[in-house]
């Protein structure tokens, strides 16, 4: 293996794919900070109101998270059944909680609940005892919520140092908090504690970049999607396998000027027999079954 070839000599996604797609969906609108919640403080990431010191309620921001749930989540889940495509949907346990119709979508779909936290929150300031229950109280909520044990995991951010193993120890397969390669790799621990699988994601050609400074249109979102795909499949067809991460908000791509975007994205890929649109679920069980630790 070598810096240009991620993956091994030989590798191959499912039926000889060499490009591995996966949409992810994350979820956590109603689970983000504020007053109401009994947070000190409100939630500072959002396209209205930022930054705001004062401890008062902001009912604009609250609404614009809503939003996503009233009409961003319909609009991305018609996009989807309409190309016939699967999703990881990286949720907060409290969003869907409060969005049981959501949860019985995903499950519906057949699609991978990955837990996002029990909320929106960063975990990198707790111990490992507080760490551990807060992943833990996430992972029993949205088996209660989906039906289905999420072996995947996406924090906010910020996280400690000893998250993989906590996550290891509790039974994920896999992390994605990673952006360092378009392969998934394996990490290690030196004390019995099994490996997990770091399944890298992105935030380049996440849908985030709509608010970021400087901020993409829908159209500069979509070229840079494709432009994205499309040199990952060539370097895949000449060097060996690739993964790619697409990121969607409910908030963010489901609005009507921007959900047009995801489907003509959906349209450019959905049916290229090199490529392998799956879950991150899937996606880490045939790497699994392909490379073992080290």
């Amino acid at each position: 293996m070598s810096m240009t070839d991620p993956a091994p000599n030989g590798f191959s996604w499912p039926n000889g794919a060499k490009l591995a797609l996966s949409i992810v969906v994350n979820v956590e609108e109603g689970a983000e900070r504020g007053l109401l919640q009994g947070d000190k403080a409100n939630e500072p990431v959002d396209e209205l109101v930022t930054g705001l010191k004062a401890p008062i309620r902001v009912h604009g921001n609250e609404s614009n998270y809503q939003y996503g749930i009233n009409r961003g989540a319909p609009r991305i889940l018609r996009a989807l059944n309409d190309a016939g495509v699967k999703a990881s949907w990286t949720v907060c346990a409290q969003a869907l909680e409060k969005a049981p119709w959501l949860a019985n979508e995903i499950s519906s779909r057949g699609d991978e609940p990955v837990s996002h936290g029990y909320r929106w929150l960063f975990t990198a300031f707790m111990d490992e005892a507080k760490e551990a229950a807060f992943v833990q109280k996430g992972t029993d909520s949205i088996l209660a919520t989906t039906g289905r044990k999420p072996v995947g995991y996406l924090s906010r951010y910020l996280h400690t140092d000893h998250l993989r193993k906590t996550l290891a120890k509790q039974g994920y397969l896999y992390h994605m908090d990673d952006f360092s390669d378009d392969f998934p790799r394996w990490e290690s621990f030196d004390d019995g504690t099994p490996p997990i699988i770091v399944l890298p994601y992105a935030v380049d050609s996440n849908d985030m970049k709509f608010w970021l400074s400087p901020s993409f249109t829908a159209e500069m979102w979509l070229s840079y999607a494709k432009r994205t795909f499309d040199e990952l499949l060539e370097e895949a067809s000449s060097e060996g396998a690739r993964m790619m991460s697409l990121g969607l908000h409910l908030r963010i791509i489901g609005r009507p000027g921007r959900i047009w975007a995801f489907k003509v994205f959906l349209e450019y890929v959905k049916d290229r027999s090199d490529v392998w649109i799956a879950t991150r679920e899937d996606i880490a069980n045939h790497f699994a079954k392909h490379v073992k630790p080290e």
